[in-house]
């Protein structure tokens, strides 16, 4: 699942260098992700009205649903 969502990030942003996908894992069979791009390409991964970074994390909850587990995703401020 966290090689879904860097190939995503990675076709989307212009920097792929910055792109970071943190995965933790917590009981029951539920797993966080956490997404860190550059400054300047959160606009790409969020989208319009958030839509893009919605549409990531449909698709997550269906490959997650797919091997029985839980999946959420954050969309991290850059530092």
């Amino acid at each position: 699942m966290k090689e879904l969502i860097e190939y995503i990030a990675l076709s989307l942003v212009d920097d792929p260098t910055q792109v970071i996908v943190k995965q933790e894992r917590g009981g029951g069979g539920k797993v966080h992700l956490e997404l860190r791009v550059a400054k300047e390409d959160m606009g790409r991964v969020i989208g319009k009205s958030g839509r893009v970074a919605n549409a990531m994390r449909v698709l997550l909850r269906v490959a997650a649903a797919r091997e029985g587990k839980q999946v959420t995703l954050d969309v991290a401020e850059p530092r």
